[in-house]
């Protein structure tokens, strides 16, 4: 590659990270349906359900009630991810109508900046949105604490990375809203319900273990939980992490290898 298409590349890259930026400050309407919707769901099911559910969860000093409000935490983060990366995907979809994209496809700008472009602002602003959500853990009280919340913001950026390059992907090739909404609702939204988001995967029946543990979201999920936990409940977890790493090289893979096709 020359140094001009660096050049180039790279002073593209951040005009378009600045344009979605931009874009995503002035629609706040896309904040309060990613946070304000995992918000309601954590409030309603932490307050209202803890009584119904005992998840495999140790806090001590702590009431049902309180155990399963921290379990929801990374469940409800991971909500906030998943839809933040369907909006930042739609506007993918928004820009091919208007002709912006038609018009940065044909400009000098060299492929990869396109897509790398588009990968990091939908993976920087599900991720940013999410890390909120997370500080709610510091108000319970998990025993992971300042440390463990590091950790399960690394395990956020796997999954926003992961959720991000499959939803372009999927946005790249699907020519309506309408239709985007449709399949991502069909792929995604089962995923993140068979996460272990709501419900341990050890307590799920024999059948429903194994697809939740083959689920790749369950993997970042988990990566998020045992950083929360703190140290003792994260023994064991390093293909977790092995696996979330994986699964977002797998989807950049995958974003790439499309966005590249006409």
């Amino acid at each position: 590659m020359s140094a001009d298409a660096k050049i180039v590349g790279s002073a593209a890259v951040v005009a378009l990270l600045r344009r979605d930026v931009l874009r995503f400050v002035r629609q706040p309407s896309r904040i309060v349906a990613a946070i304000g919707t995992s918000v309601m769901l954590w409030v309603v099911l932490g307050s209202g359900f803890a009584g119904s559910f005992a998840p495999a969860m140790a806090v001590d000093s702590a009431s049902e009630g309180e155990t399963y409000r921290a379990y929801l935490i990374p469940g409800v983060a991971v909500a906030v991810v998943v839809f933040s990366s369907v909006f930042g995907a739609i506007g993918l979809i928004d820009d091919r109508r208007d002709g912006f994209l038609q018009a940065q496809l044909v400009s000098p700008t060299p492929m990869w900046a396109t897509i790398g472009a588009r990968v990091v602002s939908s993976s920087a602003l599900a991720w940013v949105q999410a890390l909120p959500v997370l500080l709610a853990a510091l108000v319970i009280g998990v025993p992971g604490g300042a440390a463990g919340l590091v950790g399960a913001a690394a395990g956020m950026l796997l999954i926003a990375v992961g959720m991000s390059g499959l939803s372009l992907a999927a946005a790249w090739r699907i020519n309506s809203v309408q239709g985007f909404h449709g399949v991502m609702n069909l792929v995604l939204m089962p995923m993140w319900l068979l996460s272990g988001a709501f419900f341990p995967v050890e307590g799920a029946s024999p059948w429903l273990r194994t697809v939740m543990m083959v689920n790749p979201l369950t993997w970042g999920t988990e990566c998020v939980r045992s950083s929360l936990r703190g140290a003792e409940s994260g023994q064991g977890a390093g293909w977790m992490w092995m696996g979330a790493a994986g699964f977002a090289a797998a989807t950049l893979a995958l974003c790439a290898g499309v966005m590249k096709r006409p």
